[in-house]
Formats: C-alpha cells, sequence, structure tokens
C-alpha cells in the first residue's frame, strides 16, 4: 500500500509543477508582446515628437523671413523719407572771379622791412615751422621706431640711438630745403 499512496503525491507534484510552468510561460510570452508593444509605441510617439518640434522650427524660420522683410522695407522706406526731405542741390549757373593781390606792401613804418642803406629790402622771417625742425622730428620719431625694431636686446638703447641719428638726419636734410627756399641765406 505504501506505494499506491506515493505515486499520486508524485503526480500530483509532477501536474502542479507543470502547470506552473505552462503558467509562467504564459505569463512570459505575454509580457514580451506587452513589451513589444510599448516599444513600438514609444517610437511613434519619439516620431511624433520630431515631426512636431519641426513644425515649430518651420514657424519660427517663417517668423524670421516675415521679421527680415519686414525690416527691409522699414529701411527703405526711411531711405525714401530722407531722401524726400533731404533738400535738393543747387546748381550753379555762372560764377564770379575775384583777383587778390597777394604781393606784399612796403611801408616806411612797418618792422616787416627794412633799408639798409644800398637801396635792397630784407623781407621778414616766414613764420611757421621750418623744413629742418619738421625734418628733425620726423627723422626723430622714424630712427627711434626704427632703432626698437633693429635691436632685440635693448629695445630702450635702440630707440634712443635710431632717434638720435634720424633727428640729426632729418635736420640736415631739412636745413638744406631750406636754404633753397631761402628760409636760410646760405653761407
Amino acid at each position: 500500500m505504501e506505494t499506491i499512496i506515493q505515486t499520486p503525491s508524485i503526480f500530483k507534484k509532477l501536474f502542479l509543477t507543470g502547470s506552473l510552468s505552462v503558467l509562467m510561460l504564459a505569463a512570459c510570452t505575454k509580457d514580451n508582446k506587452v513589451a513589444e508593444k510599448s516599444v513600438e509605441q514609444q517610437k511613434m510617439e519619439f516620431q511624433a515628437r520630431q515631426l512636431e518640434i519641426e513644425k515649430q522650427k518651420l514657424a519660427i524660420e517663417k517668423e524670421k523671413i516675415a521679421y527680415e522683410t519686414q525690416k527691409k522695407q522699414d529701411s527703405i522706406a526711411e531711405v525714401e523719407k530722407a531722401r524726400a526731405a533731404a533738400p535738393r542741390p543747387q546748381v550753379i549757373r555762372e560764377t564770379k572771379t575775384v583777383y587778390v593781390n597777394n604781393t606784399p606792401r612796403q611801408s616806411s613804418s612797418s618792422g616787416n622791412y627794412s633799408n639798409d642803406g644800398a637801396g635792397t629790402t630784407q623781407a621778414a622771417q616766414p613764420q611757421g615751422m621750418s623744413k629742418a625742425a619738421k625734418g628733425a622730428i620726423i627723422g626723430t620719431v622714424g630712427g627711434a621706431a626704427a632703432g626698437a625694431i633693429i635691436s632685440k636686446k635693448n629695445r630702450a638703447l635702440g630707440a634712443v640711438i635710431g632717434g638720435v641719428a634720424g633727428g640729426a638726419t632729418g635736420y640736415t636734410i631739412g636745413r638744406s630745403q631750406d636754404r633753397k627756399d631761402g628760409r636760410v641765406q646760405p653761407r
């Protein structure tokens, strides 16, 4: 009797185990189908969001184009208003020629001219900066810049030496031009 009693319990256990296995498999396949559906739904939702974003981008571009167009039209209208408000240039139909005598006047009371008794008159020194002074300034600045650029180790010393050399050269050239112009009497 013992064998008979044990047999049904083994069958019960096997039956229960098999039933549980079938239920588990059924539950797993159902979850896979639900998971597959949810992945497909997510893909569709993602694509729908992408389309919505693209629509918004297009709307923004349309707004931007409309704004730029309006801005151009406004600037064109402004220019036309300015043209309309601007006075028309007048055409000069006749001219007058005026002659001015710029020769120096000789006066006995002015200190600009002096008579040395020999019948010659000397003109006063011209006003303004002489060409020698201009040459010295230009030569000093140019020489200082060149000396600073050329001297790699000690730029300050190079600038000083270049400034002195450039100033002397500029003064010499300017002085010779002053002599040619008659500002300075030749020796």
